[in-house]
């Protein structure tokens, strides 16, 4: 386990507590749809990471909600890989401030070993003004049942002040001095709007504590939203006054300009271990792994500049910096690659590689252990061979990303499928998902300069045992023709939302990594609530959304840019199929939360 340093002459720090929340919060990104099986996949890997808790998702959205918090907590609530010296994850469940929220979200993580709720509720003015439309002592009244209600069910309570960061501070120490009277462990203190300063909220933070009553018995967290671009540097401050957990998600994806990044917090008390009152036990090495994995399953690209795992976070193209990283990297590198999963290593693969060098490989990587199953494994070493054969200069470390990227994205694309209720973590790793709906046999395009292109694909249709063959022309590409002749097989106007294509190294023989989004072309917001029954309760409305239509996500690399193209498209739209048919989860309007 990577962890911070703590030096031998300072004081005995105390451990910080990392609450990941990319499987709630994260997913409310617009655009963001994860199916069941991919929420799974990331929850297993922030359990490898390191994650102290995991806030899986909003069980009382709907059936399908609840569902994959449930599998989380059931499948991965146990699991003890990468965990050494360290308890098991935690799995919370959001719920608002009433009881049937409060009750499902018990039910849908009860099954984990350790299991938390997460019970939230306005205190600002302007929230109990016009949202909830109650006053400052129905609010308090409010927390007292509520909390006290989830106290009933669970010993470990989080109870959070929507808005904190403009409620008036005198009112905020009544309402969480009453949660704490009613049982709650942990206070988070959010920045629902990012509009606090880092000298705002950790004044903030410290002034809750000195003046809540019941403060010393509870932990005080943060959470903060990066609409100012000062998420990580206010939840540093709040660490500095007196929090020890933090609120955050893999590269740092939440609605509108996103929330606290977990690496960047995690590498600041990394690389300053005299400087904040706490230590990690962080695995920092699965960091650009991880990052990756959220970014191609999510489809919400890193930018280059990102700090931690941005692509340019280690590259250095001046002349003096280029000069001065040969004669000593630390003259401009403060973080090693290697530290957070940047490997620098020498052990290059070729065509006459075998399956232990490749095996080597992933783990240095970030994908060892349990990372990939058996099944995933044995397909990413034959396609490594295959790539191997084709490649000159041999295979890169971003084809290897890239390879991996693309057998996940294909393997976690098909029907989410119901779990027994006995079924153990270690079987459910064991089972792959169900197969995918369609796949590609054949892909035939005639293109070139003032010349009409056109593709002829064939796609396996496994529900029907058939192939289905049709071709299409288009006036912008062999790509938009290839696209076009995929949508006539399967009867569906879908609409491109976006495609990127991006080298996993250099040379003319080097893979080409394409990442598309797509909805249903012609789709319509459906409302949370019917016209024919009556308005719910304020605080029972579903809040913010940024849309209902669902976007599907795929990837899909190969030295041909038109079959990695046709490929991560046909990715997506069978996470559309499989949402349609099989997964039940609540739309992203349905399921968008404010804390």
């Amino acid at each position: 386990m990577v962890s911070s340093t703590i030096s031998p002459s300072s004081p005995a720090k105390s451990k910080l507590i990392v609450f990941d929340t990319t499987l709630r919060d994260g997913e409310q990104s617009p655009g963001v749809t994860l199916n069941t099986e991919e929420k799974i996949e990331i929850a297993r890997q922030l359990s490898r990471l390191g994650v102290d808790i995991i806030e899986a998702g909003f069980p009382v959205a709907s059936p399908g909600d609840f569902n994959a918090v449930q599998r989380i907590a059931r499948e991965v609530g146990g699991l003890m890989e990468g965990r050494d010296g360290l308890e098991p994850m935690v799995i919370c469940g959001l719920a608002r401030s009433v009881k049937k929220d409060i009750q499902t979200a018990y039910d849908a993580v009860k099954d984990a070993p350790r299991h938390r709720i997460h019970v939230f509720l306005a205190t600002s003015d302007i929230h109990l003004e016009f949202k909830l439309k109650i006053s400052r002592d129905e609010c308090k009244a409010r927390i007292r049942e509520m909390v006290g209600f989830a106290k009933s069910l669970c010993a470990d309570i989080e109870f959070s002040p929507e808005d904190a960061g403009r409620s008036d501070r005198a009112f905020l120490c009544e309402a969480l001095a009453v949660a704490i009277e009613a049982g709650a462990t942990t206070l988070n203190i959010p920045d629902t709007v990012g509009y606090n300063t880092p000298h705002e909220y950790g004044a903030l933070i410290a002034h809750l504590k000195q003046n809540t009553p019941g403060a010393d018995s509870v932990i005080f967290s943060t959470h903060c939203h990066n609409d100012l671009g000062l998420a990580t540097a206010n939840t540093l401050a709040g660490i500095s006054n007196g929090a020890r957990q933090v609120e955050v998600t893999i590269n740092g994806i939440g609605e509108r300009a996103g929330n606290t990044s977990l690496e960047e917090v995690v590498m600041n008390i990394h690389t300053h271990p005299d400087t904040y009152p706490v230590h990690h036990t962080i695995n920092t090495r699965l960091l650009f792994s991880t990052s990756r994995m959220v970014e191609d399953l999510s489809g919400m690209a890193v930018q280059a500049n990102k700090a931690i795992v941005g692509r340019n976070a280690f590259l250095h193209e001046s002349g003096i910096h280029q000069d001065g990283v040969l004669k000593n990297k630390t003259t401009y590198e403060i973080i090693r690659p290697e530290d957070v999963g940047v490997t620098t290593g020498n052990l290059a693969l070729g065509k006459h590689s075998g399956r232990h060098a490749f095996k080597t490989k992933l783990e240095e990587l970030g994908y060892g252990g349990a990372a990939l199953s058996d099944a995933q494994f044995q397909t990413a070493f034959a396609k490594f061979k295959d790539l191997a054969d084709s490649k000159k200069a041999g295979v890169t470390d971003g084809d290897m990303h890239a390879l991996v990227a693309d057998i996940r994205s294909t393997s976690l694309s098909g029907p989410t499928s119901a779990q027994p209720d006995d079924t153990t973590a270690e079987e459910s790793a064991s089972e792959e998902p169900a197969a995918v709906q369609y796949t590609l046999k054949q892909l035939h395009v005639f293109t070139g300069v003032n010349v009409m292109p056109t593709a002829t694909v064939t796609l396996h249709d496994a529900h029907r045992g058939v192939d289905l063959t049709d071709v299409a022309v288009a006036k912008n590409g062999p790509i938009e023709a290839t696209y076009s002749a995929i949508q006539r097989i399967i009867g569906r106007d879908i609409e491109l939302l976006n495609f990127t294509v991006s080298a996993t190294s250099v040379g003319q023989d080097t893979q080409g990594k394409v990442s598309v989004r797509i909805a249903q072309s012609g789709s319509s917001s459906t409302s949370v609530v019917s016209s024919a029954t009556a308005s719910p309760k304020p605080e029972e409305q579903l809040l913010t959304s940024y849309g209902a239509v669902p976007k599907f996500s795929g990837v899909a690399c190969n030295v041909d840019i038109i079959t990695a193209s046709a490929k991560a498209y046909l990715t997506a739209v069978n996470r559309m199929v499989s949402h349609d048919s099989a997964d039940n989860r609540a739309s992203h309007k349905q399921r968008n939360v404010e804390i």
